[in-house]
């Protein structure tokens, strides 16, 4: 009964990165995100303060924004993309 409680909880504020079991799919989300020519990708610290505000939304789950569907480390990875619920312009409005 416990592992089958265990099997049904969701990971809420976590990211791909994470999460038990999902290091191979993040494995190939990273190496996609490695791979954007650098005038796309976002600067690390960008990048980095962008998934913390994720993991404190309550729309984040198992990775996923449920605001929008997107997978947060591959929409936080793209400078240009922003948070569907404007979380991160005012995180970022000291870097302009």
């Amino acid at each position: 009964m416990e592992q089958e409680r265990e099997n049904l909880r969701q990971c809420r504020k976590c990211l791909l990165r994470d999460m038990a079991g999902q290091e191979e799919y993040f494995r190939s989300l990273r190496e996609y995100i490695e791979n954007l020519d650098a005038d796309l990708k976002a600067a690390t610290s960008v990048y980095e303060e962008r998934l913390a505000v994720c993991r404190q939304c309550d729309m984040l789950l198992e990775g996923m924004c449920r605001s929008c569907g997107c997978y947060v480390e591959l929409r936080a990875a793209v400078a240009k993309n922003s948070c569907p619920r404007e979380f991160w312009q005012k995180m970022e409005s000291h870097y302009i």
